[in-house]
């Protein structure tokens, strides 16, 4: 009988399935494709001389293929669980500026230690099990790994965000989110599909422990009005660890 996981999913793949030959130009500007938070990641690469980068949840490779030809001298891969968005990333011709295999990020395919740098952007919000994702990602890095994604905490109005901030703390999110979603956890949108709500500070601690260097840096263009910055102001954070 399907579990709950594996109805989310194959809702999931199916939505991907129905839009990958669109999704470059829904998602234009977004994740991987926005220069304004890829810009960080390309100086943070030539600065740790990152000669390798996996790519988890590359969807159709756009956002790669853009990367390697501002870095030609790096060796690039992507893992992409979709069938559909792999073969449209294949039919764009993305492939051929990198390799571009189907995995999923719960269980990659690599040896510990196998990249310098690992990577994904605005993946993990569409995954049950982020930390499971998140763990795999630090397993197979050496140098560092760069979590570009969304922060509920800076979503909504002041009094919003700061509930939910309480509601983290005092352990009673998973309830209130359990029962706002009628048990699925998951909500699902015309423009993204199936999504949890997620922020990159719960994997925060987790990363913490890996890396000897956190930085966090405001993925959304927003202004930062109190000390508590990127955490309340920013819908959405681009958190980059460093091993030194």
């Amino acid at each position: 009988m399907p579990t709950k996981a594996d109805r989310a999913g194959e809702i999931q793949r199916r939505y991907y399935t129905d839009i990958a030959g669109q999704y470059d130009s829904m998602h234009a500007h977004e994740g991987s494709t926005d220069r304004s938070n890829t810009v960080f990641v390309h100086a943070l690469l030539r600065a740790l001389s990152v000669r390798s980068l996996l790519d988890v949840g590359t969807a159709t490779g756009l956002g790669m293929r853009n990367l390697k030809e501002a870095m030609p001298e790096l060796f690039v891969c992507g893992v992409e669980p979709v069938a559909a968005l792999v073969q449209q990333g294949i039919q764009d011709g993305n492939n051929l500026s990198f390799p571009m295999i189907r995995a999923n990020g719960v269980a990659l395919p690599f040896p510990d230690a196998s990249f310098d740098a690992v990577c994904e952007f605005s993946t993990l919000h569409h995954v049950a099990n982020p930390a499971a994702v998140v763990k795999e990602m630090l397993r197979v890095a050496r140098k560092a790994v760069f979590i570009c994604d969304s922060n509920r905490f800076g979503q909504g109005s002041r009094s919003a965000r700061l509930l939910k901030l309480a509601l983290y703390w005092t352990r009673l999110w998973p309830v209130f989110d359990f029962v706002r979603t009628g048990g699925r956890r998951y909500m699902v949108s015309e423009g993204d599909g199936l999504w949890y709500s997620y922020s990159v500070y719960d994997s925060f601690h987790l990363v913490a422990r890996w890396a000897d260097r956190v930085i966090l840096i405001p993925a959304v263009k927003e202004k930062a009005k109190s000390w508590l910055h990127p955490l309340l102001n920013s819908g959405g954070v681009l958190f980059c660890a460093i091993k030194e």
